[in-house]
């Protein structure tokens, strides 16, 4: 079983990010069909840097889905928990997707295959809005999160060599700067900083939370 190099939810929270949460009417897909379509000027966060052995080798190609589902109640956003086995990133939260094969035809192509072998999501329920900028993670990845609409009713079911559990979370809450949290670690190669933003029993963290931050950027630019 792949070790960790620190648990994030045994560190002190530093602070929290604190920004307004998005008026509801961002939070409609017809608002943000028209806010993908004709993007304002905006800046994101950036990445993470490449942790201590990974810093020369380029970056991995990879995708994710970022699946906005329409519920009575409002969009969520569905996530995974990755099994504890795996080399990279175990056991941590986060979206459908994975690196990018040579027989991909582009990113959005990558992101709704990596999740119909994830989650079982089949491509025809997705309607793409657009990609946020590439994210770089420290594990050596460069990853576009694509962002799609997820029309019910759908059924998903988790690959057990990859997926622990999926679930859903309320865009809303992620979209409230109140519930993103900033901590720090002491790492080989100096001070990492990230955001976590947990959910019920899910922490959301790192990598997941750093893409977060730029949808919320991007949403309420």
């Amino acid at each position: 079983m792949a070790k960790p190099l620190f648990d994030p939810q045994q560190l002190p929270v530093e602070a929290i990010a604190g920004e307004p949460a998005l008026a509801a009417e961002r939070l409609q897909a017809d608002w943000l069909r028209t806010r993908f379509a004709a993007p304002p000027p905006w800046t994101p966060e950036a990445g993470e840097r490449a942790l201590p052995g990974r810093e020369d080798r380029a970056p991995t190609p990879a995708s994710v889905l970022v699946p906005l589902v329409q519920r009575a109640s409002g969009l969520t956003i569905l996530l995974t928990q990755r099994t504890a086995h795996l080399t990279d990133h175990p056991g941590q939260i986060s979206f459908p997707g994975g690196r990018a094969e040579d027989y991909d035809s582009d990113a959005i192509d990558t992101a709704l295959r990596e999740s119909e072998e994830e989650i079982g999501l089949a491509r025809r329920h997705v309607e793409i809005l657009g990609s946020l900028p590439r994210y770089l993670t420290g594990t050596g990845y460069c990853v576009t999160p694509v962002v799609g609409l997820v029309q019910p009713p759908f059924e998903v079911s988790a690959d057990p060599g990859e997926v622990a559990a999926i679930f859903e979370v309320p865009l809303a809450f992620l979209m409230d700067g109140k519930n993103h949290q900033r901590l720090s670690v002491e790492l080989a190669g100096g001070r990492r900083t990230f955001y976590a933003m947990p959910y019920e029993a899910y922490y959301i963290w790192g990598a997941t939370a750093g893409m977060l931050r730029n949808l919320f950027h991007f949403l309420r630019a």
